[in-house]
């Protein structure tokens, strides 16, 4: 039995996880990104009209510019011998529609990514053993790691709290509810807290605003549906929150929300959009997803009240179900997102170029308002320097190659969040639901004690479901009557 075992791991690529992780990137993620924004719409000079629509994404397999101005393909080994970061090129299809009039379309070059070795992108994975020798790769290599100005860089797991799933906690007589709420990559963090009974509620642009203004906000304007919402065993906490607001309707809420968000023109339209947009996206960044946000808000104010109240227990932030790993393909998409749509990203300097660049009845070429290498350097030093968007650092590394052992169990190793300059006692320990998913014996010994740990050998991580699996699984649920909300 244990020889079968051990034949199993050798057999079985111990860094399938990151590589999978990768290719869910490049296939579906950046071109999921771009189509969120579909259309591109500048502002020009004089009140033209211009809609630039995003028709395709294509990333070819990596390639090389001589200085002669030839172009061939470029391999790890090369890549390595001379320094060179090992790349792929992303060529967007732009149709631009000037004045209602269709105009040629044109493939334009955005930017590069870093290429994965023994990804679907890699040269290497369609060579042969002999194949592989005779390019100078070793046949036994996992793969897992990318080549960045010829060193070769791993991306590490990061543990996080799940997506979409409400903890609840009592942090020092104060009850708090956070949740991650994620919409196709896009996560905005909530975070509810009990304080003197008042329940308030953080995210985006609102601070510490007394939640039920949000419902009232949300459609449900009377405080017979308010407290029925959030549970009448709880009616004389809910009345002393909507006296905290002095919102008796939906038009008063909104104005509420402006004053507490500094909002002080197009009210309408501004709390529209942080209602829809927002708040609570997993549920859907429509209109129609308003009365699913008010009862799921409804629901997280009810169960917070009830921890304070010891109706409920808390939850317990280091079960591993509470728990998930973002893996190279994950973090990539964070910082290509953070890239691409960023106030100062890709995206905004496109459209200033296009603003400074157009004449009356003339447009610039596509490629020409595009800084390509705005995605390139950007991404590439995240990299380089392993700092990452949301103030993370450490997240690339150099990859060990001291031996085999040291290679397999860099690459598969998991940090934690947690800052190490603090005690975080419970969070070090080990707990059980760590059992076969996480090694208890290889972590680091001092500050980063039990934050730094390793994949357990028979440990394996799920890297999601494409849309046909994801249908399937709701139309399973349907047929046994759960909702796959």
């Amino acid at each position: 039995m244990q020889r079968e075992f051990l034949d199993q791991l050798i057999e079985r690529n111990l860094v399938k996880h990151q590589i999978d992780s990768y290719n869910r990137f490049v296939e579906e993620r950046v071109e999921s990104i771009l189509n969120e924004v579909g259309e591109i719409k500048p502002e020009l000079p004089d009140g033209e009209e211009l809609v630039i629509k995003i028709v395709d994404v294509n990333i070819e397999k990596p390639k090389i510019n001589e200085a002669d101005g030839s172009v061939r393909e470029i391999t790890p080994k090369e890549a390595r011998m001379r320094d060179l970061t090992y790349s792929s090129e992303i060529k967007v299809t732009m149709t631009p529609i000037f004045e209602g009039i269709q105009q040629e379309s044109e493939k334009v070059t955005i930017g590069e990514i870093p290429v994965m070795v023994g990804s679907n992108l890699c040269w290497s994975e369609e060579w042969d053993e002999e194949q592989m020798r005779e390019n100078g790769e070793d046949p036994e290599d996992p793969g897992g790691y990318f080549i960045i100005n010829g060193s070769e860089k791993i991306i590490i797991a990061m543990e996080e709290m799940a997506n979409n799933k409400p903890i609840y906690q009592d942090d020092d007589e104060e009850q708090v509810c956070r949740i991650n709420s994620e919409n196709e990559g896009y996560v905005q963090r909530h975070v509810l807290r009990r304080d003197e009974d008042i329940v308030n509620i953080s995210f985006a642009n609102v601070k510490k605003t007394p939640a039920v203004a949000l419902i009232r906000a949300l459609g449900r304007e009377t405080d017979k549906e308010i407290v029925e919402s959030i549970g009448e065993e709880y009616a004389s906490e809910v009345y002393l929150n909507m006296y905290e607001t002095g919102a008796s309707n939906q038009e008063e809420a909104y104005e509420y929300l402006a004053n507490q968000s500094g909002i002080t023109n197009d009210i309408q339209e501004r709390i529209d959009s942080i209602l829809d947009e927002y708040l609570l996206p997993h549920l859907g960044q429509e209109s129609d997803a308003r009365e699913d946000k008010a009862e799921f808000l409804s629901t997280m104010i009810r169960n917070t009240i009830a921890l304070g109240k010891g109706d409920i227990k808390e939850d317990d932030m280091d079960h591993y179900a509470n728990k998930r790993l973002n893996l190279s393909g994950e973090l990539l998409e964070m910082q290509f997102r953070s890239v691409f749509l960023g106030k100062w990203g890709l995206l905004a300097r496109m459209k200033y170029n296009f603003r400074k660049s157009a004449k009356r009845g003339r447009l610039p070429s596509l490629q020409s308002t595009i800084v390509a290498n705005t995605l390139t350097k950007q991404i590439m030093g995240a990299m380089a320097t392993g700092n990452w968007v949301g103030g993370r650092t450490g997240i690339c590394q150099r990859m060990e190659r001291g031996n085999r052992i040291k290679t397999l169990s860099h690459i598969r190793q998991v940090n934690s969040p947690l800052s190490s300059d603090r005690q975080h006692f419970e969070a070090r320990d080990l707990h059980p639901t760590q059992w076969g998913r996480i090694c208890p014996i290889k972590t680091p010994e001092g500050m980063n004690i039990g934050l730094r740990t390793h994949l357990s050998m028979s440990a394996n991580v799920s890297t999601g479901l494409n849309d046909m699996e994801r249908n399937s699984l709701k139309a399973k649920l349907a047929e046994v009557g759960l909702d796959a909300m």
